[in-house]
């Protein structure tokens, strides 16, 4: 390719870098999360309720950054599976606040392995993981705005 059109080159698309480090990142996380019986979006949801003890389904789409249509039909599965529970608010009949069953707290303890291992399989030491995450969580805020 011309050298005036380097910029169009695939593996100069920060996009497409954040993307395929994406997909190959959730794949290393799927053997792991098949040991806890849930998928990476659930595992996302139980991290946010082991930190918070119950939300809002408002506040978990906001956290994770997914739309109650996306949101709705997981957590319904997640409350099949007696991860967790969802409760209509007393005050307001639109609002859904979601808590964990002992099933899905008592799943903390085996999951606490997981972000160590992770760390083990990328092989990076922590300054490189802290640089990493302060440059993608200004990259979020960056194009929230």
């Amino acid at each position: 390719m011309e050298k005036e059109f380097d910029h169009l080159r695939l593996e100069n698309q920060i996009c497409f870098l954040l993307y395929a480090s994406s997909r190959e990142m959730t794949k290393q996380y799927k053997p792991l999360l098949e040991e806890l019986d849930v998928t990476y979006p659930q595992y996302l949801v139980l991290l946010l309720l082991w930190e918070h003890k119950q939300l809002s389904v408002k506040k978990l789409g906001e956290q994770l950054y997914l739309d109650s249509g996306t949101l709705t039909p997981m957590l319904k599965r997640m409350e099949q599976h007696d991860l967790i529970n969802r409760k209509r608010s007393e005050f307001d009949e639109r609002s859904v606040t979601i808590q964990l069953t002992d099933k899905g707290q008592a799943l903390k303890n085996k999951a606490s392995s997981v972000p160590l291992r992770i760390a083990e399989i990328i092989g990076n030491n922590n300054n490189d993981i802290d640089t990493l995450k302060s440059i993608l969580l200004n990259l979020l805020e960056t194009l929230r705005k």
